[in-house]
């Protein structure tokens, strides 16, 4: 079996393939501190809660964002699952599709390639809610075309916080209302209502530029809070991410 690791700047996800089915899936905060033998400690617990053999594990995919959290994680893999894992932007891996441009990070290379498995022939637009907010532009041929990067929901509510002296921390939900009748009724609409703003809009320039009729899906952590709420995403994917990563993975075995 794999073990597909996506590395983020809030949450590390593990996943466990067995062919293409994903047998197991668990977050954990992101910290380059953490050892492999905390990594291990910590994944070896759950997957014997969902009853899955370490010893099954055969090979090890990384994709990461964060650098100095990849030394830890590659000792994870060698020493507990006696494996080398492959690193997104080793020399030996197989993406499988163009690059247009430059500095498109791991995470949204597997967002290209998770969205033309799912959406084969078709523009995507992927937004990816996480610690920053992309846009990620697939064009019909699986490309990846370029997009924008917009600061997360979290990071603006920390911002907020920490820029001023009285205003509270808060947790992104939707509001009741638009019109808040206190501190915290009035964040709480500014900050969802705003991002909501914030996400159309984008969507619409994209839209216009990109020039023909495009699918636009959901993803990340946060997707789920947004949902419903706006009429420009047409439905959430929440596994493109780990697709992409998955396929990557047997395109370059296949090499």
């Amino acid at each position: 079996m794999l073990l597909a690791i996506n590395c983020n700047n809030t949450n590390i996800k593990f996943g466990v393939v067995d062919d293409d089915r994903i047998v197991g899936e668990w977050r954990q905060h992101t910290s380059a501190m953490r050892t492999a033998d905390e990594h291990a400690v910590w994944l070896f617990q759950l997957m014997a809660m969902e009853g899955i053999d370490p010893k099954s594990i055969t090979d090890a995919i990384v994709a990461s964002v964060v650098p100095n959290a990849n030394f830890n994680l590659r000792r994870l893999c060698s020493r507990y699952f006696d494996c080398e894992p492959m690193f997104l932007g080793d020399p030996n891996v197989v993406y499988g599709i163009k690059v247009k441009g430059q500095g498109a990070g791991a995470d949204r290379i597997c967002n290209t390639v998770g969205a033309s498995l799912l959406f084969p022939r078709t523009p995507v637009l992927v937004v990816d809610f996480g610690t920053s907010t992309n846009f990620d532009v697939v064009d019909e041929e699986g490309s990846y075309c370029g997009g924008s990067i917009a600061p997360g929901i979290n990071l603006s509510i920390e911002a907020l916080h920490n820029a001023t002296a009285l205003l509270p921390r808060i947790v992104v939900e939707k509001p009741k209302q638009v019109i808040g009748t206190n501190t915290v009724a009035c964040m709480h609409s500014g900050v969802f209502w705003g991002y909501i703003g914030l996400i159309e809009g984008i969507v619409a320039r994209i839209k216009a530029e990109f020039g023909r009729p495009m699918k636009v899906v959901s993803t990340g952590g946060l997707a789920p809070v947004f949902e419903g709420s706006t009429g420009v995403i047409d439905q959430n994917a929440p596994d493109i991410t780990a697709r992409g990563l998955i396929e990557i993975f047997k395109r370059s075995k296949k090499k």
